[in-house]
């Protein structure tokens, strides 16, 4: 099937609409304050296709975000949504760890043959990004006997309490310090001398290097060529496993099937998420089989597991969209639309005082704002402007556009020269 058709934006009322507001009101009664942000009241999505979303009040947007860069074949793609849905309908959900499906078999291999460099591997699967990146930890703890991590300053890593020590954000750590062992140890990202010093100044050698190789949430920051190659050599050098995370990166993001690939580095264990099925939770922890064999066999009681480990639905949702990935070669399309839009990006805001840096790589772009009341009022005029768009960076002063990898060459020029005629309206 070819790229989904994708339309400009068609704004029919205020935004948000009177439908979103009244939402709005009704989930600040219901929900923990902490979780949506209600001021000002978001928009409340009703359907999806392609490069569109549509809210509750009839308002058409196109969205960059690929819904955290999730909807890497595009929102609602009918090949993922009809795997799904025959999965569904045949098995709704299994027994993943007792009695496994076909389609989770089937996941496995095809996760398997992608792992870089064709290396023997081993897999768990799981739901969501954290879990995958737990996964990585605990194998890394069994492996070594030790249980330090050398991360990076401005890592995301997720917000489970077995995430938050690697996740740099003080913000996000700080409520929970009471529960969290302090056995991180962070070193400045793309700085090589800092990452030695780093572990030269650790009580013990760390059990591995965890690296997301781009960073996403921490403002799509773009590491000089050298720098994972580096990392490998460093962990080969101290028998310290090499963990990337590229829950964000993954399945053809930055321009490569993983973003390893692009220097041809084996991580000892990569995590994988969002991307992998375009739309259902599911995530992956794939390792060298020298390293995941530290897991015992199983004898009826999995020491690492959960309810919903190999979701059937989730599994043939991964597969449809991994084949659309590799069908459209959509890594190379990435590529290629990934460089034009940073050129035109670069050329247009050069002279922005409101703009430090622009940066990228692939359809993982970052637009670096002087300040974040700047980038957050680029979000909101957008928005209204019907284009979706989500501020990164630990201090929220990035623009980061990551939309669906199928994206139409138009619809994303139109969608830049929005965010790019926001900007100067601000000058």
């Amino acid at each position: 099937m070819s790229a989904q058709n994708s339309l400009p934006p068609s704004i029919k009322t205020e935004i948000p609409g009177p439908g979103s507001q009244r939402l709005s009101k009704r989930l600040s009664e219901v929900e923990t304050h902490d979780v949506t942000c209600l001021n000002p009241p978001p928009i409340f999505w009703q359907k999806s296709s392609g490069a569109n979303i549509w809210d509750v009040d009839g308002n058409r947007f196109i969205d960059l975000s690929a819904a955290f860069g999730v909807a890497n074949v595009g929102h609602s793609h009918p090949d993922v949504v009809a795997a799904a849905e025959r999965e569904s309908r045949e098995l709704l959900h299994g027994m993943g760890d007792v009695y496994p499906s076909e389609s989770k078999v089937a996941l496995l291999e095809k996760l398997t043959s992608h792992f870089p460099q064709g290396e023997k591997s081993r897999t768990t699967l799981s739901s969501s990004g954290s879990d995958a990146v737990e996964t990585a930890i605990k194998t890394s703890i069994l492996k070594t006997g030790r249980s330090s991590i050398l991360a990076f300053e401005g890592a995301y890593h997720g917000l489970s309490l077995g995430t938050l020590p690697v996740t740099h954000n003080v913000k996000f750590r700080k409520p929970f310090e009471s529960r969290l062992p302090r056995s991180t140890h962070f070193a400045r990202f793309d700085d090589i001398n800092h990452v030695e010093a780093t572990m030269a100044a650790m009580n013990e050698k760390p059990a591995a290097i965890l690296v997301e190789p781009v960073q996403g949430r921490g403002g799509e920051n773009v590491p000089q060529p050298g720098f994972l190659p580096f990392l490998r050599d460093l962990c080969d050098k101290h028998e310290v496993l090499l963990i990337a995370d590229e829950i964000y990166t993954g399945f053809g993001r930055t321009g490569t099937f993983f973003a390893c690939n692009r220097e041809e580095i084996v991580p000892d264990l990569l995590c994988l998420g969002k991307g992998m099925s375009s739309g259902m939770p599911i995530s992956a922890c794939i390792g060298r089989e020298s390293v995941m064999n530290s897991w015992p066999k199983s004898k009826g009681e999995a020491l690492h597991t959960q309810t919903f480990l190999g979701h059937p639905p989730g599994c043939s949702a991964a597969l449809a969209s991994i084949e659309i990935i590799e069908r459209m070669n959509l890594s190379l399309r990435a590529k290629e639309l990934g460089d034009k839009a940073l050129n035109f990006l670069c050329e247009r805001l050069t002279e922005n005082s409101k703009v430090s840096e622009v940066r990228g790589l692939g359809l993982m772009i970052g637009i670096e704002c002087t300040n974040s009341s700047t980038a957050q009022a680029t979000v909101q005029e957008c928005l209204r402007r019907g284009i979706i768009l989500l501020p990164s960076g630990e201090k929220g002063t990035v623009l980061s556009i990551t939309p669906p990898l199928n994206i139409s060459s138009e619809i994303l020029s139109f969608a830049l020269t929005t965010i790019v005629e926001s900007l100067e309206d601000q000058q």
